[in-house]
């Protein structure tokens, strides 16, 4: 077996309703893309900084919206947008889940290859 120290963990999280047969949900392109916006105020401009088109970006953010029946970005036209507070709370949650998987990952898989 290859070096356990050379192998590494990883998981995709991704938040969405569990009574929804929607497409799309909350994951890390969504979580980049509010970063983007909070740092940016604009979601053409958090898409582009990711490589992304702005109707894939718009989409998507829709998508996580319809799964979990929130707003997350409020948009005023040439103003811009902006990430409502129910945005930064998915966000934060989104973010907390991710780092403490990350640890457990961190601390199980050299418990777990010996």
């Amino acid at each position: 077996m290859t070096d356990p120290s050379l192998i590494q963990a990883r998981v995709r999280l991704s938040l969405r309703r569990a009574d929804a047969e929607l497409p799309g949900a909350f994951g890390q392109g969504v979580a980049l893309l509010l970063e983007g916006v909070d740092e940016l105020h604009s979601l053409n401009k958090a898409a582009k900084r990711l490589g992304m088109a702005y109707s894939k970006a718009w989409r998507i953010v829709r998508e996580a919206e319809a799964q979990l029946g929130c707003e997350l970005l409020l948009r005023d036209g040439a103003r811009g947008s902006t990430v409502t507070p129910e945005g930064e709370q998915v966000l934060l949650a989104y973010r907390t889940l991710e780092h403490e998987v990350n640890d457990l990952l961190t601390q199980r898989l050299p418990e777990l290859l010996g």
